[in-house]
């Protein structure tokens, strides 16, 4: 994972990454996960499937394995959710 090429995407307006965030519970704050694509177009799909009203506003990035564990770090994910499928969607979720 460290070697391949993976896409995220990330906010135009203020520099945020698009994340899942998952509750834990009731009394706990939820867990965020940052949304890594295999592929370019998957991030694209993504955006225009799900957010065609707001996808202007978003970039898509390409990161290698170790951007992406920094990135994990700096902003304090749980870890990554890999998007399996971006049309449905399918996210498989990976704790760092």
């Amino acid at each position: 994972m460290l070697s391949q090429i993976h896409y995220i995407v990330r906010s135009k307006v203020d520099g945020k990454y698009l994340v899942a965030r998952i509750n834990q519970g009731e009394k706990e704050e939820p867990v965020s996960y940052l949304l890594v694509f295999q592929e370019n177009f998957e991030a694209l799909s993504y955006l225009n499937t799900h957010g065609s009203d707001v996808s202007d506003r978003f970039i898509v990035e390409s990161t290698s394995g170790t951007q992406l564990k920094a990135i994990l770090q700096r902003w304090d994910f749980q870890g990554i959710g890999l998007v399996k499928d971006p049309l449905l969607p399918r996210i498989e979720f990976l704790s760092m």
